[in-house]
């Protein structure tokens, strides 16, 4: 596996793709190139020349990072590489006072795992808030 920490040479196009399959939902290059583009910290990762795992994180390098959009391949799902990719960014956060993340309804535990904790106070706001309701992300208030 190739580990790639820059955006050079990224084929929006095929990582607009993985996040279709992974399945994380529909992510236009665009809006990958932007919020990529945005982040203080990005993990590709290919094995024979094709991207098979993703992830990045937001970050101010002393108070708070927040990991986002990790995803990884169907056909490598399960062998390690998401927690792989999580424990990279984590690593590359090191030293903030508090590294953040919102696992997808019923990812938790794989989180849980990595050393997160619940939140007990965290709040959203949401652009589509009707999908984030249907799909378990927030509750009703």
């Amino acid at each position: 596996m190739q580990w790639i920490d820059h955006l050079r040479d990224v084929d929006w196009d095929e990582l607009s793709a993985l996040y279709r399959i992974a399945p994380l939902g529909e992510k236009s290059p665009d809006y990958l190139r932007t919020a990529f583009g945005n982040s203080r910290y990005v993990a590709l990762v290919y094995a024979d020349g094709r991207l098979v795992g993703a992830g990045r994180a937001l970050a101010d390098r002393v108070d708070c990072a927040y990991l986002s959009d990790i995803a990884v391949h169907p056909q490598q799902q399960g062998t390690g590489l998401g927690k792989a990719i999580v424990e990279s960014l984590v690593r590359r956060a090191h030293g903030h006072r508090k590294i953040l993340l919102y696992a997808n309804p019923g990812k938790e535990g794989f989180y849980l795992r990595l050393g997160f904790k619940r939140m007990n106070t965290a709040m959203a706001m949401f652009a589509d808030e009707a999908a984030a309701l249907a799909t378990g992300v927030v509750a009703a208030s």
